[in-house]
């Protein structure tokens, strides 16, 4: 989990997915575990690094997307969402939505919504650390 939040997005879906069966664990979940874990191992050499690119200037660029009804339990989406400065990423989530959405339609207008919030928070902060941007680029397939 801690490689996941700080400095893993790359595995942050199969985390989130296998946390949720945390309380009653089958064999199944326990091989993803020894799946990511074995990923990790074989990927010690990747991490984030930021490289400066002077034609995208200081310029946060966001991704989002959802499925639809992922979870076949509860039959809710996933909002996933990722930030970049730098072509480097700084904020990501993958996260079940917390309604259940009744067509993609809808499960997109709630990622895309999770995604602007992030992007007005992270738009804010850069304002605060004096770095002037005027506008976020956010991309989304709908």
């Amino acid at each position: 989990m801690y490689a996941m939040v700080c400095t893993r997005p790359d595995i942050s879906q199969a985390v989130s997915v296998v946390s949720r069966y945390m309380h009653n664990p089958g064999k199944a979940h326990w091989q993803v575990v020894r799946w990511i874990l074995r990923y990790l191992q074989n990927t010690l050499d990747v991490g984030l690094t930021f490289e400066q690119d002077g034609s995208l200037g200081q310029c946060i660029v966001g991704y989002c997307d959802s499925d639809y009804a992922g979870d076949l339990d509860k039959r809710r989406s996933t909002t996933g969402y990722l930030f970049t400065l730098e072509k480097a990423p700084v904020s990501w989530k993958s996260t079940l939505q917390s309604t259940v959405a009744l067509s993609t339609t809808e499960a997109e207008y709630i990622a895309i919504t999770e995604a602007v919030k992030e992007a007005i928070w992270l738009h804010g902060l850069l304002k605060d650390l004096g770095v002037g941007q005027k506008q976020l680029e956010l991309y989304f397939d709908s």
